[in-house]
């Protein structure tokens, strides 16, 4: 997976990449902090501020799961380019986080930003052009 800045933003280009999508899956989060679903709205908003996407309508995060296995929040936000998606797990906190946008943007940037802010231990993070 090839992930520096020029060579991701020339195989976008000469691809002809209708969007990019970003799965970042963080191992070992604070807990605290993927638990409030205030803070995961605030992640939201620091994200598309930092990658300079509009979001579009509001946040949504809602708790659910009764198998323990897979409990805790999900969260969704549209933006003017697609979406943005995640799921937090209380079992393990951990979380999976998904952006897809046809205007591009650097994966490595998102990944780093959602570590530091979940405070995640290590993260791994697979991308796709979508044409």
């Amino acid at each position: 997976m090839r992930l520096d800045k020029s060579s991701l933003r020339e195989e976008y280009l000469e691809k002809k990449a209708w969007g990019l999508l970003t799965s970042i899956d963080l191992h070992s989060c604070d807990g605290k902090t993927i638990r409030d679903a205030s803070k995961i709205k605030q992640f939201v908003v620091e994200l598309c501020e930092l990658i300079k996407m509009k979001r579009f309508g509001e946040c949504q995060v809602v708790h659910f799961g009764e198998d323990e296995e897979v409990a805790g929040f999900s969260m969704t936000q549209l933006i003017e380019t697609s979406l943005i998606s995640g799921h937090f797990a209380n079992k393990t906190n951990n979380v999976y986080l998904d952006v897809f946008s046809c205007k591009f943007y650097e994966p490595k940037v998102v990944a780093d930003f959602a570590k530091k802010f979940f405070k995640a231990k290590k993260y791994n993070i697979n991308y796709c052009l979508r044409k």
